[in-house]
């Protein structure tokens, strides 16, 4: 098939599955269409082992938003796709400029329909075929809507035949459905990567490739290399000082101080979580300032060692901070149970010391500083994916229950897809989720009673509530 006949196709099936729908296994059904026919028509673009993983992971998204239906699973089907489209299309361009591209080309595409020629074949029309337009199309129609107009003056009975029914067709939402999917096809298959992606791309390479000039380029231009180099040297033993003299005072205060000290649970969580703040910026201008000095020269100037013997210093220091806050999270979640934003400092934590490890590998291998965005980027791309494979609020709501903490019933309502455990519980102890509870329980029952396409497959499993 042809990219124009491509996005006619998957226009009309756009139409078929959303029109008098909501979004839910349609949405899936579509994303499986998109992974199939990418699969199917650009194979041979397939050469490495990322694509399958690619198409793997968009099948599972779509059968995962079929499922839940939830933000996690939608985002998870949206990456997959898009990843697997760009990767086999453009696989030469780093996976990071699919942010920019995706939107720039949900702008340009509202200008770029209407340049047929760039999407449109062009075809000549041969007077043979204009002849047979006129005279067995045009000419017959014309004569017949006369005549039709004449027979149903003389007869009720004939204009009865084609005037005493009506279609049963909501037309602004078939419009609708016309020009989004049409738009949404558009804009996937005759995306448009400007010129300035591919001269940019090898600046984002993993690899310096300029080392010869890179050796004697200064950030300052009145600062010479030696000075820049000492400027490094004196703010990382600076930093490594001070980041020792918080981790001594931050780790005191998470577990000496608090347990000498009668607090509310209430102003314990906020200490806990301005405390968990005050790391993730701290490790995120970490890896800044490893960026900074690392970004090109000193990568590969011999006088640099003890400043990048400090960087190692300053990278270690930081993964104690982590292991840190990752040990007191793990206390306050015994104390208090879990909750989705404790499972949140979790995946951030993993993220940072993966960040980290990553960032003491740049300045081993010397690598560019896209080399760290590159591999953090897959990183990002797999928690979006576990976030959306998990049962997440049925997992915090057995974990309280098996520990007996936090199970305040307002608190296990607002959890998603936990219906089961909860109503359970509930039951067995006479408790009410009170506004919470009957949101969620009319949410169930508005999925329940939606068209197959609008559903979400969790809730079909779910028995009705009495």
């Amino acid at each position: 098939m042809k990219k124009h006949q491509i996005i006619f196709a998957c226009t009309a099936v756009f139409i078929l599955l959303f029109y008098n729908e909501s979004i839910g296994i349609n949405l899936s059904i579509f994303g499986v269409l998109l992974t199939l026919l990418i699969s199917y028509f650009f194979q041979e673009k397939f050469v490495d082992r990322s694509h399958l993983v690619l198409v793997v992971t968009s099948i599972l998204s779509c059968f995962a938003f079929a499922w839940y239906g939830d933000a996690a699973s939608f985002f998870a089907l949206a990456l997959s796709i898009l990843f697997l489209q760009f990767k086999t299309q453009d696989g030469e361009l780093k996976i990071i400029q699919v942010f920019p591209l995706i939107f720039l080309n949900g702008i340009t595409s509202l200008g770029r329909i209407w340049i047929f020629k760039q999407w449109l074949p062009e075809r000549k029309i041969h007077n043979d075929f204009a002849k047979k337009l006129v005279a067995f199309v045009i000419i017959p129609v014309i004569f017949l809507g006369l005549f039709f107009i004449v027979y149903s003056f003389g007869s009720d009975h004939f204009s009865s035949l084609f005037t005493d029914y009506e279609l049963d067709i909501n037309m602004p939402q078939l419009i609708a459905m016309c020009i989004l999917g049409f738009y949404i096809s558009f804009s996937f298959w005759n995306y448009w990567v400007p010129d300035v992606c591919y001269q940019y791309n090898p600046k984002l390479n993993n690899e310096f490739t300029n080392i010869s000039e890179i050796k004697n380029q200064n950030t300052f231009s009145f600062l010479d290399l030696d000075f820049e180099r000492k400027s490094g040297e004196i703010t990382l033993v600076l930093l490594n000082i001070m980041l020792l003299v918080f981790i001594g005072t931050y780790n005191y205060e998470q577990f000496f101080e608090i347990k000498n000290t009668a607090v509310k649970m209430s102003e314990l969580s906020a200490a806990t979580h301005e405390r968990v703040n005050s790391v993730i910026f701290s490790i995120l201008m970490a890896v800044g300032v490893i960026l900074f000095y690392f970004k090109g020269g000193f990568n590969f100037d011999k006088n640099a060692t003890f400043l990048k013997t400090l960087a190692k210093i300053w990278i270690f220091l930081n993964g104690i901070l982590i292991l840190s806050t990752f040990v007191k999270n793990s206390e306050y979640i015994s104390s208090f149970g879990l909750t989705y934003k404790r499972l949140g400092v979790y995946a951030f934590l993993i993220l940072s010391l993966i960040g980290l490890v990553y960032t003491f590998l740049k300045i081993k291998k010397q690598k560019t500083n896209a080399y760290l965005v590159n591999q953090m980027v897959w990183y990002f791309y797999g928690t979006v994916l576990l976030c959306s494979y998990v049962n997440w609020g049925n997992l915090v709501t057995n974990y309280n229950i098996s520990v007996n903490k936090g199970l305040e019933p307002t608190f296990l309502s607002g959890l998603n897809f936990n219906d089961e455990a909860r109503r359970a519980y509930f039951l067995k102890n006479n408790l009410s989720g009170g506004y919470n509870e009957e949101m969620r329980e009319k949410l169930i029952s508005n999925y329940q009673n939606e068209n197959f396409l609008s559903k979400a497959l969790y809730y079909e499993f779910l028995d009705k509530k009495k």
